[in-house]
């Protein structure tokens, strides 16, 4: 195995999405995962049906007891679902990882439409972790909520991610999967003002439940063995959400 990658993020029952799918991508890609647990969720394909939501300071113990033990190459953070878990993992990251990679999936609602983000949790997450990420993975509506902007065009989503980015993030990299057409485009957006577009045609599924959450973990393993973001195309093989 090579690289060792960090989660924090929730737990998916169903095996699909979440903590779940995120050491799934990192195995498969031949890094080692270790995951610190930020909530329970009760959810399948179908919805989310109950939250579980684990003690800031339980969630920062087990980072701490990993990272110190274990360390890490990357880590990747998930479903940070409110204030006190967005401020507890953000300090975690500060005093503990710092000069390690930090991929940010900002989860506010999973592909079900089910809110995964507490309301008042957005500006903590605004000012608490896009600072702290070496790369934001949003999809569109994620970077509509965090740009202020509707996103109708590829123009938008390179707007967008450059309006994200001056937020603090080294590179954002916006999915395109909720846009209409037969071709998907991601825009990576980075600090020095460069853009690049990935392009795949769109593969007609309904079985996209955790894309997201596999993307970001895959591009948490590749950081963690020392690629760069140039070296990323979608693995998701245009179903990302």
């Amino acid at each position: 195995m090579k690289g060792r990658v960090l989660i924090i993020a929730g737990s998916d029952c169903s095996g699909g999405a979440g903590i779940q799918a995120d050491i799934k991508s990192v195995t498969a890609l031949g890094g080692y995962a270790a995951t610190a647990i930020t909530a329970l969720t009760v959810q399948n394909t179908t919805g989310v049906f109950d939250v579980l939501g684990i003690d800031p300071e339980m969630i920062v113990h087990q980072a701490t007891v990993t990272i110190d033990d274990i360390g890490a190459d990357s880590i990747k953070t998930g479903m940070l679902h409110s204030v006190p878990v967005i401020n507890a993992v953000a300090e975690f990251i500060k005093q503990k990882a710092n000069g390690i990679p930090v991929v940010v999936d900002p989860v506010m609602v999973s592909q079900s439409g089910s809110r995964l983000l507490q309301e008042d949790a957005v500006t903590a997450l605004i000012e608490q972790m896009i600072p702290l990420a070496t790369v934001l993975t949003p999809n569109i509506p994620e970077a509509e909520v965090l740009s202020g902007m509707k996103i109708t065009s590829e123009g938008d989503m390179i707007a967008a991610a450059h309006k994200i980015g001056e937020l603090g993030a080294e590179a954002v990299l916006i999915k395109g999967g909720h846009a209409e057409g037969d071709k998907i485009v991601d825009i990576l957006w980075r600090c020095d003002g460069d853009v690049e577009g990935f392009e795949g045609s769109r593969i007609p599924s309904e079985n996209n439940h955790g894309t997201g959450c596999s993307l970001a973990s895959s591009i948490a393993t590749g950081l963690a063995q020392g690629m760069g973001l140039s070296d990323f195309c979608c693995p998701c093989a245009g179903i990302c959400p």
